[in-house]
C-alpha cells in the first residue's frame, strides 16, 4: 500500500507517518519509484504499536525507540522483552527522604514477600509504588501500606492473571508483544475509569445525594 493508504487505514496523519519514519520508529517501505514505497501489514502493525506508546502511554520518542528495539531484537527472551515494555511505561519516582524512602519500600517489599513475589521483574514499578507511599505518608495516610496496599496487590493479582492469558493467547511473538502493550498501556486507563465508576457507586450508596 502507498502512505496514503497506510494513512487512512492506521488513522496517522501522512506527515506524522513521515516523522516516524525519519526518527526510526517505522522501517522504511519498499521502494517503488525514487519517491514512492510500498508498505504492508506490518507497517500498520507497528503504527498501531507506536501510537498506543506515544499518544495514549504518553511516552517520549527516544522511550518508544528503546522499546521498538527491545521489540526488534530476536535474541531477547519474550520474558525479558515484556519486562522492557513494562518498565518504559513505570513513572518515574520522584526523590524523597531516604528513611522515609526505606520505610515506604519496606513496606513494599514485605507486601511481595508475603506473597511469595519475585521483586527482581519489576524494579521501576516497586519505586514508582514506593514514591506513592512516601507522598501519602507525608499527606497523612501512614496507614494506608498496612490498610489498603494489600487488597489493591490482591484485585491486581487478578487483573494480572486475565492481561497475561490474554496476551499469551494472542498468537506469536510479535503479537504477544503488541498485546502486552495494548493491554498496559489501555488497561492502565481502564483501570483508572472503572475504579472511579466504582467509587461513585460505592459513594451513592453509603451517602445521601446531598451530603
Amino acid at each position: 500500500m502507498r502512505i496514503s493508504e497506510l494513512s487512512e487505514r492506521s488513522g496517522i496523519a501522512v506527515a506524522t507517518i513521515k516523522y516516524y519514519l525519519r526518527e526510526g520508529l517505522l522501517p522504511a517501505g519498499a521502494r517503488t519509484s525514487p519517491n514512492q514505497a510500498s508498505y504492508g501489514e506490518e507497517h500498520l502493525r507497528r503504527l498501531r504499536l507506536v501510537r498506543a506508546l506515544i499518544e495514549v502511554g504518553g511516552l517520549p520518542v527516544a522511550t518508544v525507540g528503546d522499546v521498538l528495539a527491545a521489540v526488534d531484537s530476536p535474541d531477547l527472551s519474550l520474558f525479558r522483552l515484556l519486562g522492557v515494555v513494562q518498565g518504559s511505561m513505570s513513572a518515574p519516582a520522584p526523590a524523597a527522604p531516604e528513611a522515609d524512602w526505606d520505610r515506604a519500600h519496606e513496606t513494599v517489599r514485605a507486601e511481595m514477600d508475603r506473597r511469595g513475589w519475585d521483586t527482581k521483574p519489576s524494579p521501576e514499578a516497586i519505586d514508582t509504588l514506593t514514591s506513592v507511599l512516601v507522598r501519602l505518608a507525608q499527606l497523612g495516610y501512614t496507614d494506608w501500606g498496612t490498610t489498603a496496599l494489600p487488597t489493591y496487590f490482591d484485585g491486581a493479582r487478578v487483573i494480572a492473571e486475565t492481561d497475561v492469558a490474554t496476551a499469551l493467547a494472542a498468537g506469536g511473538r510479535e503479537d504477544i508483544v503488541d498485546a502486552a502493550v495494548v493491554l498496559t498501556v489501555l488497561g492502565d486507563t481502564a483501570l483508572a475509569a472503572i475504579r472511579r465508576i466504582a467509587q461513585a457507586q460505592v459513594s451513592l450508596e453509603r451517602l445521601t445525594v446531598d451530603e
